[in-house]
């Protein structure tokens, strides 16, 4: 009896340890799972800097130029190519993702360079909603054409009737 209550208790244990770590995995997909990807575009608060950031080295390894159309964010990978749209006015410039920034404590989307805020129409309130989404970017190639001239397409002559008819089914003498 007592060797039969110990392999009980044994296989209570053993199920026991073999159901937590299933468990755990079961609800770590689930939470993966609920996560979708993330949204590629944001309204949010946009900030600017120039002249107090001007030839520091940004994220990229490039010196920073406040002349440049740059920005910095945490969204996006750099070197991406983003739209940013000022709500209040509806301006909106093409800005190429090359720093980290802005601090998240802040609560703003991205930082842009003077230029960038300049043709947004900001500079001068430091700070504007704005809508940033990724660009893609085309480059459209000359196309080569052939020197060679083509003949224009001829359609056959109607067949007559009887020349449609498969030679199998016309009578043919024995």
């Amino acid at each position: 009896m007592q060797t039969k209550l110990r392999i009980v208790s044994l296989l209570f244990v053993v199920s026991l340890l073999w159901t937590s770590p299933m468990s755990a995995a079961n609800a770590k997909s689930q939470i993966s799972k609920a996560h979708t990807a993330p949204n590629p575009r944001y309204t949010g608060v946009a900030s600017w800097y120039g002249a107090d950031r001007q030839g520091r080295k940004m994220a990229d390894g490039r010196k920073f130029d406040r002349r440049a159309m740059t920005a910095a964010c945490w969204y996006y990978p750099l070197g991406t190519v983003i739209r940013v749209v000022n709500l209040s006015n509806g301006n909106g410039v093409t800005v190429t993702v090359t720093d980290r920034g802005p601090n998240l404590r802040l609560n703003r989307v991205v930082d842009l360079s003077e230029a960038a805020a300049e043709q947004l129409g900001y500079i001068d309130r430091g700070l504007t909603r704005v809508f940033v989404t990724p660009t893609v970017l085309v480059s459209p190639e000359h196309a080569e054409f052939d020197v060679q001239l083509v003949e224009p397409f001829r359609e056959k002559p109607l067949l007559a009737a009887a020349d449609t008819v498969p030679d199998m089914l016309q009578d043919t003498p024995n």
